[in-house]
């Protein structure tokens, strides 16, 4: 599939009224993984990124971001939506510069989010968070393919869950000319709903926090247009290769060897 139709294809998706879910691989193996499921999408997690890299979240450099971005997008016939955590800047300007560099990889699409990156100031000034979109909003704009741009505000993850405040900030988001809005942490169905009826344009809700009471069916009944996965099932893959190890490691033994996949299965999922 060219890059024109893929992005065309994911442009798409957000204008149906239907829900889709887009799940997050971390490698390129992950991807074909996934691609092979019946998905119509899929985006990268900078958490299972960082770890398939030997790194912590957030301490991914700008060209290890965009060399993964090729690889999944190598991986995949897939639509791919990077996650760009904040945009490998600061500025308005630098944002602008990770839109256009990011696009040359194949992606169909993005999220910036107004995390600073900062334990002790960690929310960009509104101000600030809204140039930074506007920025961005620019940016893709100028590109030869259409492109995707999320807009995620993460005051719910740094304990500032006043669900007024995190709505007025994706309305203002939305007007800066993001076409998807996201406020990862919300967990309340009826705060969803409401950040749902409280924008025009199509809500993602993140489902990795466990034990959540409900699932695609009450989330399609109250508007949610896409669902992703963040970085649960690399978390997953990562915690049961720790927990397999361990075991070795500590008792000697090789229980987990028996929950292992078959050589041949394994092996059918990388076909050329």
């Amino acid at each position: 599939m060219t890059g024109r139709k893929v992005t065309s294809e994911f442009r798409k998706l957000h204008e149906s009224t239907d829900l889709f879910v887009m799940p997050n691989p971390w490698d390129a193996g992950s991807a074909k993984i996934f691609s092979g499921c019946g998905f119509k999408a899929l985006a990268t997690t900078s958490g299972g990124m960082a770890y398939s890299l030997g790194k912590r979240d957030g301490h991914v450099t700008r060209d290890e971001a965009l060399r993964h971005c090729s690889d999944i997008v190598a991986a995949t016939h897939l639509p791919v939506s990077a996650d760009l955590e904040k945009g490998y800047g600061d500025s308005p300007e630098e944002v602008a510069k990770m839109i256009i560099a990011v696009a040359a990889t194949g992606v169909a699409g993005c999220s910036i989010e107004d995390h600073t990156g900062n334990p002790e100031l960690p929310i960009f000034d509104k101000s600030l968070a809204i140039e930074r979109i506007q920025a961005a909003h620019e940016a893709r704009v100028s590109l030869p393919d259409d492109f995707v741009l999320t807009a995620r505000c993460e005051k719910f993850l740094w304990n500032e869950p006043e669900l007024d405040n995190v709505i007025e900030r994706l309305q203002a988001f939305e007007s800066a000319g993001a076409d998807v809005l996201f406020a990862p942490g919300i967990e309340d169905l009826s705060d969803i709903e409401s950040v749902v009826r409280a924008l025009n344009k199509p809500v993602n809700v993140v489902m990795s926090a466990p034990n959540l009471p409900y699932g695609l069916p009450e989330l399609r009944e109250i508007g949610v247009r896409r669902i992703s996965i963040g970085s649960a099932m690399a978390q997953l893959i990562y915690g049961t290769a720790i927990a397999a190890i361990s075991e070795l490691a500590e008792s000697g033994t090789f229980n987990f060897v028996k929950d292992a996949m078959e050589f041949e299965e394994l092996e059918s999922w990388f076909t050329e």
